[in-house]
């Protein structure tokens, strides 16, 4: 029988939580890299046994971690990042120019047809690519030179680069999210990018039509409609149907369109996923109830999905990065909480079970489905 693993990046190590295809037991395996940040952690959709992660300490720095056998050993890759010496400056909070910075690594998406190549998008907002399994590292520097980069600030968490998703019909278009400058297209493999922001509206930018600026938090994407984008904003639940040229928003009737994680059904492509938080000041739930909510169709109409999940008292948050979807037949759904709970859902989230409580702050979560 097919099962799954469950990858969970936390404040204090990393977590391997496997199943078989009834995702009724758990194993829960770690924490792996105990005390350090793991931000996140992504299993190669071509080779199961290939997993990445990153690992951070303000002590110690950044470094990029590998797996060769499903997660059971770890050794370093290389973690020299190579420059095309952009030095660039971007503004901050008040107003003076500051150097660009490597701080850590947010994101790493391996690609879709090699298990050698990777991309890691970091803070301040870059995006490298490595094709040797992550033992070097070179910038793709066309995003940095766009000439907006002036423009960009940084978020509440940073100014990362959060977001990667490469198209699955064309591998050189690779879409990319920035806290807080928004989304970016590239079209030729990373050569040269274009915001993809139109019909984004945020208070804080007094012109309507801003390329960039909007805090983007999460976009997603079905791998059978790669021209449909969901986006989950600062403020909006947004759709796009042009591969991003354009959006309109799709919150409707949720009870706030403020969050952070958003995803699609592994079959299909209108059903999506959104975890609504109070507001960008108060980083829990609506009413201290636990509530994922799905559309079924494409936005704008959502129904809360509570079975299973904590509905009074309950002030977790559920991060950008924190929610996945398996590819079983019943459609899995996973998320993970700023309380150290992972909830997962084995039919398409009308009922959760906590598959693990009380790990440290959940960064991330991804699923790999195990032959």
């Amino acid at each position: 029988m097919s099962g799954v693993r469950v990858l969970v990046g936390t404040r204090k190590g990393a977590f391997v939580l496997s199943s078989d295809g009834h995702r009724k037991d758990w194993k829960v395996d770690g924490p792996l890299f105990g005390g350090w940040e793991v931000y996140h952690v992504k299993g190669s959709p071509v080779d199961p046994n290939r997993i990445y992660a990153s690992q951070s300490t303000g002590w110690f720095g950044q470094l990029i971690q590998r797996s060769n056998d499903g997660g059971r050993t770890w050794e370093p890759a290389g973690n020299e990042f190579a420059y095309d010496g952009v030095p660039g400056t971007h503004q901050w909070y008040d107003g003076t120019p500051h150097p660009w910075e490597f701080a850590r690594v947010w994101h790493l998406e391996p690609s879709l047809t090699d298990p050698d190549t990777v991309l890691a998008g970091v803070e301040d907002a870059a995006l490298f690519r490595s094709s040797d399994g992550g033992e070097s590292w070179k910038e793709l520097p066309g995003l940095r030179e766009h000439g907006t980069g002036p423009s960009w600030q940084p978020g509440a968490g940073g100014m990362c680069l959060h977001t990667i998703i490469v198209s699955p019909s064309d591998p050189r278009r690779i879409y990319v999210a920035i806290s807080a400058a928004g989304a970016f297209r590239t079209d030729d493999g990373g050569e040269s990018w274009r915001p993809i922001n139109r019909g984004l509206h945020s208070e804080t930018i007094p012109d309507p039509d801003a390329q960039v600026g909007h805090c983007v938090h999460r976009l997603a994407i079905h791998p059978s409609r790669p021209e449909v984008l969901y986006m989950q904003k600062h403020w909006d639940v947004m759709r796009s149907d042009d591969a991003g040229d354009s959006w309109f928003e799709v919150s409707g009737n949720l009870p706030s369109d403020f969050g952070f994680a958003i995803d699609v059904h592994a079959h299909e492509p209108e059903t999506i996923y959104v975890v609504p938080i109070t507001s960008d000041s108060e980083h829990y739930p609506p009413e201290g109830k636990l509530r994922v909510y799905r559309s079924r169709t494409g936005g704008n109409e959502w129904e809360p999905l509570t079975k299973g999940l904590p509905q009074s008292n309950c002030y977790v948050d559920v991060l950008r990065d924190a929610m996945a979807v398996d590819s079983l037949d019943s459609c899995g759904v996973y998320f993970g909480t700023t309380g150290g709970q992972v909830y997962a859902s084995a039919d398409s989230g009308d009922s959760w079970q906590a598959i693990v409580r009380d790990l440290p702050a959940v960064l991330s979560v991804e699923v790999q489905t195990l032959a």
